[in-house]
């Protein structure tokens, strides 16, 4: 047999391989589940003793973006909008502890975990909206969102630095991964002054985000407009509750942590479909 001839051959096999296994791993593939559709939120401000008034969402940014030298990202979103609140309503506002959510600066302690923008929009929802399953809603929509949108975006009246931050998308609600991917595109070192205006700015964008999604709660216009995401879905057709590996829960992206090898991505679909079920 001439080489030519051989090198069609071998061409061909594995051109039928690569087909074969196309179709067995689209064959076997785990159902994931369906889209959660938009929904109106349904919440009754008389079940918390918090009040709440219509905050500008615009204003609420700014102040983020000034308080954030007292105490970085966290505690900037809190004061952003408690500040407002002791101003219209004053106590129990006038008392409330924000001091305490400076623990929130880089991840928690500087650890890196969730951002501290983020922690403070939660934290603000979970004290005005005792509704658990509306919590739920309004954190998963604003972690969702800030997951897939391209920061920052704000621009303040008075800059602290003489700096406009690029933009980038940081694909996780974690500090650590928000910093590095922020850091890969823009060329500037975590610890760089340009770093820091950037996350000053981010921290407005949450607080501006978190002011306008509690007025649509308290207004009773609230709809939901969280959808699934595709990555962390995918997974959990496989290692969710409902799947059959059972080894995690999970909301947030995947993908910006855990790298899908070759062989999970060839392979996995096909064991999983011959695999017996967890207990």
């Amino acid at each position: 047999m001439d080489r030519r001839k051989a090198m069609k051959i071998t061409t061909g096999a594995f051109a039928l391989g690569g087909v074969g296994l196309f179709t067995l791993t689209n064959v076997f593939k785990p159902e994931k589940k369906p889209d959660v559709l938009p929904q109106k939120l349904q919440f009754n401000p008389e079940e918390n003793k918090w009040n709440f008034f219509t905050l500008d969402p615009v204003i609420t940014a700014q102040l983020a973006y000034d308080y954030y030298n007292e105490g970085s990202c966290m505690f900037a979103t809190i004061k952003s909008i408690i500040s407002q609140l002791v101003k219209k309503i004053g106590e129990p506002y006038t008392s409330f502890p924000v001091n305490m959510f400076k623990y929130g600066h880089g991840g928690i302690g500087g650890y890196g975990s969730v951002c501290g923008a983020l922690n403070g929009a939660a934290a603000i929802i979970g004290l005005l909206i005792p509704d658990k399953k509306v919590q739920d809603n309004m954190i998963n929509d604003i972690f969702q969102w800030y997951e897939k949108e391209s920061f920052p975006q704000f621009n303040p009246v008075n800059p602290k630095l003489d700096f406009t931050p690029s933009a980038s998308i940081s694909n996780s609600v974690l500090c650590h991964a928000s910093n590095t991917n922020w850091s890969k595109a823009s060329g500037y070192t975590v610890s760089s002054n340009e770093r820091k205006e950037r996350c000053r700015r981010l921290t407005a964008d949450v607080a501006q985000k978190v002011a306008a999604s509690l007025n649509e709660i308290f207004t009773n216009v609230y709809v939901t407009n969280s959808v699934s995401n595709d990555e962390a879905t995918t997974c959990m057709a496989c290692h969710g509750n409902e799947g059959k590996i059972k080894n995690t829960s999970v909301k947030m992206s995947c993908t910006s942590c855990h790298s899908e090898s070759v062989g999970h991505h060839v392979f996995a679909d096909v064991h999983y479909k011959f695999m017996k079920e967890q207990l």
